[in-house]
């Protein structure tokens, strides 16, 4: 018999999720760096044998929403509890177990099977760890915890076989070639915006938006024009530097990523443009994607 299931990723920013999607699907598909907030989309990522298909699927970090972009990252988040069918969420050794008490009530009501990762465990002591999970287990009691170290790839395999254990029996929901259901554009977008986290301090990769204008592949080669959108003036001045010095180097990093990730020649234009109200409109924010159903 064929299983078949979604599998929910979630929890609060900087617990190590991104890098979790990327271990278990096998594909950097999901954005991985040290700064919070770093996911904004829901980004699926398909796993395929003979016998089983596992769609997982990564949301923004859990947190109270300050302005609409940021509203529409949670609706992401929450929309991840009613259609999986089985839910990982994620925490580490360091995150106060009673953050976000809202959003943890949601996931202590619903029915579904609900695997508690408690990430990093290299930070951590077996008795430290051992007071966590009674912490947690207080929390969700009908929670099955499991630590793991995805950075370390420790108890990932033990968690996919879990995982599968809990699929239920189920044809295929997509094409057995197919590993994830966003548009190769998103991925440029994705990749570009990586390396803004990457290169600029404070606000600045808060603030910052990317959207693909035109994307030509060709049989050796793929040629993209993107614009950055910032919300002002003084910060189009520091995604660009001196004499361009800062946009080019972020854009040679994006091409350098966008060459291993498609396997082809990439020829990248990048221009910046200030957009000041995109976080807060919800017209731009659907232009970008933000539209969660």
């Amino acid at each position: 018999m064929h299983k078949a299931g979604f599998v929910n990723i979630v929890g609060n920013p900087n617990v190590g999720k991104s890098t979790l999607m990327n271990q278990l699907v096998g594909e950097r598909i999901s954005i991985a760096t040290f700064k919070a907030q770093t996911t904004r989309h829901r980004i699926m990522g398909i796993v395929n044998t003979d016998e089983m298909q596992i769609v997982f699927s990564d949301t923004p970090g859990v947190l109270k929403p300050n302005y609409k972009l940021q509203e529409s990252m949670l609706a992401f988040s929450e929309s991840a509890l009613v259609d999986a069918d089985v839910l990982l969420y994620v925490t580490d050794v360091i995150e106060n177990p009673e953050k976000n008490k809202e959003f943890l009530e949601k996931v202590r009501k619903i029915s579904i099977p609900v695997l508690l990762l408690i990430n990093k465990i290299d930070k951590s002591n077996e008795k430290q760890l051992s007071e966590i999970v009674e912490k947690w287990h207080s929390l969700l009691p009908k929670a099955e915890i499991l630590p793991i170290s995805a950075l370390n790839k420790f108890g990932t395999d033990m968690l996919l076989k879990r995982i599968k254990e809990l699929l239920p029996d189920s044809p295929p929901f997509f094409g057995k070639d197919q590993w994830t259901d966003k548009p190769a554009r998103f991925f440029v977008s994705e990749i570009l915006r990586e390396k803004i986290l990457l290169y600029y301090d404070k606000e600045i990769p808060y603030s910052v938006e990317v959207r693909v204008e035109s994307f030509e592949e060709k049989e050796k080669s793929i040629h993209i024009r993107a614009i950055i959108y910032v919300e002002r003036n003084s910060q189009k001045g520091i995604i660009i530097g001196h004499q361009g010095i800062a946009l080019k180097r972020v854009s040679t990093e994006a091409r350098k990523s966008l060459e291993r990730f498609f396997g082809k020649s990439i020829y990248l234009e990048t221009y910046v443009k200030v957009d000041k109200d995109w976080r807060q409109s919800e017209k731009e924010l659907s232009s970008f994607g933000y539209n969660p159903e």
